[in-house]
This record gives structure tokens, sequence and C-alpha cells, in this order.
């Protein structure tokens, strides 16, 4: 923060006033919203040196060629820490996602998308050209390697982690083949005779990383851009995941980038669409191998949350299978068939409440419906069995641990205000036709204390209320 604070001070002539930190980002990196007398930057404090020194040269190459990206003013002496121009808060993921959950007009909000894509070609082609592709980070180009280390990251970090049974060396085949169709899929160009040019491949381009200044979209987050083939942007925004944008508005953004790109190349469209399929089906691959990592392995349940739309789409996806992977094909059908990836039973103007226990440490877990959340109760002040041996690798699910936490009284104390609270607001809701709520309880490891309040939150409140629709989930515990 010293660091950043100098370099405001360098930029504007004072320190900053104030210096918030801005949540949201999947990466190590910390980004800091830092104001003083009417002006404001974003701080950045990174985690890799040289990812950082990619997204400063990549920045300025791209203004250079009149592309909307983020100025970066000045960079510490170590590259471990840079300011950059504030574009705002406007992200256009959330807008859209939030016209769409208010019911709001989607015509303003689908043009900026399609506009969005309009420019992607752009940074292709004009953002590639002149371009030292050895500053990009990690990888200077898309290649076998990169391919083959996300789809492992795909096989270790989601399928093995489903427990599904599989052979290794006959979906290592396929993954084989599937990287060979990837690396060699070129320009879809009418004519074979035109001369390869090389094109920028963003990595990461989606509505996430676009923000909204005016009315314009801006990029962000490109430090992991290198040389590669254009259809890997195009399916990653198009066919992201957890928007999951309507079939006639995904065609509306594809047709926008089609017109587009014909500025730069002849398409031959078939061409381009058998090219676009093959990275649908390795992007999905990649997104369920981050969502299973970030998910399942570092507990951040929006990751978790994300994983039923990214299966839904792979699942339409497969529909027509990919004949040149037939091993790969029957390993995600029966995937899709896992009683841990059925959707529960759906109950139509019912109220929900979700019961959820969660460690602190890890962050205040995720809700799904965009609601806000609901009530947060902290166990901690409950004595804790997690300090004495006994009870260390057991949770508040098992008898001792129970015993331990009755012997005294002070949960029974805990769980009448709790009730108290949480009763009249179920009674409430249920009575106004309102259909979600949460209730969490939260202590140091999601272990003992609130896993035992979940527990018996949950019980009291299917008891009490036959009529409501009780779900309970212990994150930790997965």
């Amino acid at each position: 923060m010293e660091r950043l604070s100098r370099l405001f001070e360098n930029q504007y002539g004072v320190g900053p006033s104030s210096s918030v930190l801005l949540t949201g980002s999947a990466s190590a990196r910390m980004y800091y919203r830092m104001v003083a007398d009417g002006v404001s930057c974003i701080g950045v404090i990174g985690t890799d040196r040289s990812e950082n020194l990619a997204f400063e040269s990549l920045a300025c190459h791209f203004r250079s060629c009149g592309i909307p990206v983020p100025q970066v003013y000045g960079m510490s002496e170590d590259g471990m820490a840079y300011i950059q121009e504030d574009l705002g808060g406007e992200q256009l993921f959330e807008t859209y996602m939030s016209v769409r959950r208010t019911g709001g007009d989607m015509t303003p909000v689908e043009d900026l998308l399609c506009r969005t894509m309009a420019m992607l070609p752009k940074i292709q082609f004009e953002g590639a050209r002149n371009l030292d592709f050895n500053i990009c980070h990690p990888q200077k180009e898309f290649g076998r390697r990169t391919v083959m280390f996300d789809l492992n990251y795909f096989k270790y970090c989601f399928l093995k982690a489903t427990g599904l049974e599989f052979h290794e060396m006959l979906l290592q085949d396929d993954f084989e083949r599937l990287a060979d169709d990837l690396v060699s899929c070129g320009l879809p160009c009418v004519s074979q005779a035109e001369p390869e040019v090389p094109t920028f491949m963003y990595r990461d381009f989606q509505a996430r990383n676009v923000m909204v200044r005016e009315g314009q979209p801006y990029f962000i987050d490109f430090q992991g851009g290198r040389r590669g083939p254009i259809y890997y942007d195009v399916a990653s925004f198009v066919w992201h995941a957890r928007a999951a944008y309507s079939e006639e508005l995904m065609q509306k953004m594809l047709d926008s980038y089609l017109d587009a790109v014909s500025v730069y190349i002849e398409v031959d469209r078939p061409r381009f669409m058998a090219g676009l399929r093959i990275f649908r089906l390795f992007r999905l691959l990649q997104v369920l191998g981050a969502y299973g990592f970030r998910g399942w392995t570092e507990h951040k349940s929006n990751f978790i949350t994300s994983i039923p739309s990214a299966l839904s789409a792979l699942k339409q996806l497969i529909d027509e299978p990919f004949e040149r992977y037939p091993y790969l094909m029957a390993v995600l059908r029966e995937m899709l068939t896992l009683d841990m990836f059925a959707q529960p039973e759906q109950h139509p103007g019912r109220l929900e409440v979700r019961v959820c226990s969660f460690s602190f440490k890890k962050g205040v877990p995720y809700d799904p419906t965009g609601n806000g959340g609901g009530y947060v109760f902290d166990c901690r002040s409950i004595h804790n069995p997690g300090r004495y041996e006994p009870y260390r690798k057991l949770t508040g699910r098992d008898e001792p641990v129970i015993r331990f936490l009755e012997e005294d009284g002070e949960v029974f104390s805990f769980l009448e205000h709790v009730y108290g609270v949480v009763d009249p607001h179920v009674e409430t809701y249920r009575d106004r036709g309102f259909t979600s709520l949460m209730v969490s309880f939260g202590c140091t490891g999601g272990q003992h204390r609130s896993v035992y309040c979940a527990e018996h939150l949950a019980a009291h409140l299917a008891s009490k209320y036959p009529d409501i629709i009780v779900r309970l989930t212990h994150r930790e515990q997965e």
C-alpha cells in the first residue's frame, strides 16, 4: 500500500485520502479504488512481476491502436504494484444480470454486448499488428502444451473429483486428438491462398472483463493474452456459461462479430462454425476445471453455484456428438448423469429457506439468487470444541461434539435468540409470497459450532413450518 500511495502522489501531487479494496476478482491480484480531491485511480498489487509488466506493455500497445483500455499511470520499481485509470464501477456482466433479474428493458444492454463483440476483431487483428509477442505472459502463443495443461486441469480438478471411474489412456488419446485439432485451426478464410496473419487471443474475453463508461465498452484483464486463434475469444464471450444468454442473443452477438471481422478477412462461415464448435467444447472443459478448483478445492461458493449452468451448456453442445473424440463423449455423457448433478425438485411459489454453515476464514456464502444473502450469525462466541484434541476431527453432527456444546446450555440460549429473529421473518416471507431466504452460521473453521447451529435451525424450521422448503448445506464439509 505504501508503494501504491507513492505512485498516487507522483501522479496527482497529493496522497490518497481513501483506498477501498474492490471485491470480485478471481485472481490473487488485489485492486483498490484510491481517491483524493476529486481524482481517483485503481491501484493494483500483483503477485507476478512478469504478469504486471505484460499488462502494462499490452495496455500501452492497445491504446496506440485506438483500443479502449485503461491507461497505466505508473509502476513501482520492483514491478509488483501499479496504478491505472479508473473506468468506474459499471461492469457489463453485472449490468446485464441486473436488468435480466429485474425484468427491465434488455435492448440497451444487449446492444452493448453486440457492440462489444463487434470490437473484438480490432483487438484480434490490429492488436496483433507490430506487437512483440515476447512480452506476453506466461506464454507468447497458444500451443499444444497449454492445451494439454487445460485439459488435464479439467481431468484432475473436476472429472476425478466427481468420483467417476474412467480409462486414463483412452481419455488421453482423445485429449491428444482434440489438442491437435485446436492448434491446427487457422483463419477461416474463403481463399486458402490468403497468407496467415498473426492474431491476438485475449484469453479471458467475457462480459466480466468489460467496463462501461459513458455508454462505451472498455476492456480490462487482458494480461494473459497471447498469439492465438480467433475462435477462442468468440467462444468465451458468446457461450459464457454463467451468463446463459438466450439463443437469439447469442446469434445476434455472433452476427455482430462476423460482420465486423469481414473487414479483415473474407470469412468462410462453414469453416468458421466448425472451428468454433471445437473451441466451445474446449472452453467448457476449461471452465469446469476452474469451477472444480475454485469451488470444490478453494470453497468459493460462487464457482460452485456456476457449475449447473456450465453442465447445461455442455449437455446441449454434445447432444450432437464430436465423432473424433468417442471416449471423451462417453465419459462426459456419463458424468452428466451423476446424482451429484441432479437438479433439486422445484416448488414454484413456496418459500425456500437455505441454511448454511461456513468458515469466516473463507468468506460469507454466496447467495445464488442474487437477493443479498439474508441473515449471517456469528457462532464464535460459543465455547469452541475445536480447541480440544478429542473433537478436532469431528463435526457438529457427531455425538461427542453435540454433548460438549449442550453441556453448559450456552448454545441453547444462542439458538433461542436466532429462532426469535428468523421465525417472524419466515412467517412474513411466507405470507407475502416470497420464495427465497438464506440463513448462514459462521465460525472459525465451519466444522463444529456453525454445523451444530445450522443443523438445529434447519430441523426447527422444517418441523415448525411444514409448508416451506428447507435446504441445508455445510459448505466446508462438502
